[in-house]
């Protein structure tokens, strides 16, 4: 009797041990499982996390290029628009230098001859009040009697430098002022500097 209470004492021991083990290993396996669950998911929110960071890293280096792209495009304009200034006060300044005394002189004497010969006589022209004194005594006196009398000389406040010519009595009128050869000179020469200067940069 003692004998079968120690079996099944044994066996009862047995059966709890395997029962206690299988438990383990279901908890084991459980543990395991859901371990396993939480580093994939751990995983997939890092991988989000990451490719929102690349996305966001993106983006501000996009924005930054553009911002940078634009600046640079800023900084050409107004490096452009300085340079034009500049060109404008270069050519203005030698225009004016060029057109003396001498070289006015000269151009009238020629295009008021060369006027008469093509019969027009009543010529009108304009210059800033110094120039003016000065051809009325070396200009004027260099013209044959004849043509002096079709050609009239007046100041005038607007004109700077160079002359106005008016072939009908101040209908209509050609402008040699410095101002308009520097504006015609500087649209020749701007879209070659600007396209230089769009090259460099």
């Amino acid at each position: 009797m003692t004998e079968e209470i120690k079996n099944l004492i044994e066996k009862i021991n047995q059966e709890g041990v395997v029962a206690a083990q299988e438990k383990a290993r279901q908890i084991e396996n459980e543990a395991l499982k859901k371990t396993c669950n939480i580093i994939e998911q751990a995983k997939q929110e890092a991988e989000i996390i990451i490719s929102s960071a690349k996305e966001k890293s993106e983006r501000a280096k996009t924005k930054e290029n553009a911002l940078l792209a634009q600046a640079a495009r800023d900084v050409l304009l107004s490096l452009k628009k300085e340079i034009n200034v500049m060109l404008d006060k270069i050519i203005l300044s030698d225009v004016h230098r060029g057109l003396d005394h001498g070289v006015l002189s000269d151009i009238l004497s020629k295009m008021v001859s060369s006027s008469f010969e093509k019969g027009k006589q009543n010529i009108i022209i304009s210059l800033k009040k110094e120039d003016l004194h000065v051809l009325e005594k070396e200009f004027l006196p260099k013209l044959k009697e004849e043509t002096r009398q079709g050609v009239t000389l007046k100041s005038s406040e607007e004109i700077r430098g160079g002359f106005t010519i008016s072939y009908d009595g101040g209908k209509s009128e050609y402008d040699f002022t410095d101002k308009a050869l520097a504006e015609y000179i500087g649209t020749c020469l701007k879209p070659e500097l600007n396209q230089r200067l769009t090259e460099i940069v």
